[in-house]
C-alpha cells in the first residue's frame, strides 16, 4: 500500500515549506479568484482553524453530513492533487487586494512548522466532519500543495 504525503511527515513538509518560500509578488493564479494576497489570507487563517487556535467553532454544515466523508474520502484516496476551482467556504475567502509577501509567507511557513507537534482532538471539518489525523495529515498536505500549484510554485 502507498503511503500518502502528509504535513506529518518532515520531508514533504519541509518541501511544502520550500516551495511557499519560492513565491512571490509577481506569482499570479493559473486559475481561480483568489491573488497572491488572498491565498496567503487563506493558508493562513485555514491553518490556525485546523491547528485549533483563535475561536473558531467546530461545527459540520448539513450539506457536509449528507455527503462529507464521500468526498473527503474522494479527495484523500490517492496522490491525485485537488481539482481546481473547488469550492471554499466564505468563512474562508478575504477581500484584501494587498499585503505583505514576506510577512504572509513566514505566518504560513510557522503555521506548517508546528505540524510537527499536532493536537486538536476537537476538530470538525466544516464540511468533512470528525477526521482523523491521518485524514487531517493528507488534507493538509493536499490542501497546501493545491495553492501552491494553483500559483505554479
Amino acid at each position: 500500500m502507498k503511503t500518502h504525503e502528509t504535513i506529518f511527515n518532515s520531508s514533504y513538509r519541509s518541501q511544502l515549506i520550500t516551495r511557499i518560500d519560492n513565491l512571490t509578488e509577481l506569482h499570479t493564479p493559473a486559475w481561480g479568484k483568489m491573488n497572491i494576497h488572498q491565498m496567503l489570507k487563506h493558508n493562513i487563517y485555514w491553518n490556525q482553524w485546523i491547528l485549533g487556535k483563535g475561536s473558531d467553532i467546530y461545527k459540520q454544515v448539513f450539506m457536509g453530513k449528507l455527503f462529507g466523508k464521500i468526498v473527503l474520502n474522494k479527495m484523500i484516496k490517492d496522490s491525485a492533487p485537488f481539482d481546481r476551482n473547488i469550492p471554499t467556504s466564505a468563512q474562508f475567502k478575504f477581500p484584501v487586494t494587498d499585503g505583505d509577501v514576506v510577512a504572509g509567507k513566514t505566518d504560513w511557513i510557522l503555521l506548517l512548522s508546528e505540524y510537527d507537534h499536532f493536537h486538536n482532538p476537537n476538530f470538525v471539518h466544516d464540511f468533512f466532519g470528525k477526521v482523523t489525523q491521518e485524514q487531517i495529515g493528507i488534507l493538509v498536505y493536499k490542501h497546501t500543495d493545491h495553492h501552491l500549484r494553483q500559483f505554479n510554485v
